[in-house]
């Protein structure tokens, strides 16, 4: 009895199905407070408020609670992100070093994801004089 041969078919199809994809901001903030932390010299992403309540957060067990997002906010329109960050700095860091540092590492964290980074806006809220003391 004569075997039939085998056919081998492609992993992917040659046609793929129409459709659109979208990041959803709160994934590009991830994406930017995780490079910002990266920096050397950030000490904090947050404004005042943000920090107060995350250490009371911390007090009482939820240390994680908001942490993802914290200090950043941003917009995604056509492929194009704005980022807005507010940062807390290290003492003896150079403002100018540190935020272009930031801006640099956040835009290409956002555009190994496949999006432009239209915009990255920094407010240095504070500066961190040294480690608190319990």
């Amino acid at each position: 009895m004569e075997h039939d041969a085998t056919q081998e078919l492609p992993a992917m199809p040659e046609t793929v199905a129409g459709g659109s994809t979208s990041v959803s901001d709160e994934v590009v903030e991830k994406i930017a407070v995780a490079a910002a932390k990266s920096v050397p010299g950030v000490a904090e992403l947050g404004g005042d408020i943000a920090r107060f309540f995350n250490a009371v957060l911390d007090r009482v067990g939820l240390d994680q609670v908001g942490d993802a997002r914290r200090g950043c906010s941003a917009h995604v329109t056509d492929g194009s992100a704005v980022v807005n960050l507010v940062l807390v700095i290290d003492a003896g860091y150079p403002v100018p070093q540190v935020t272009g540092e930031v801006r640099a590492a956040v835009a290409s964290a956002i555009e190994a994801y496949g999006l432009r980074a239209a915009e990255i806006n920094i407010k240095v809220d504070d500066v961190a004089m040294g480690t608190p003391t319990a």
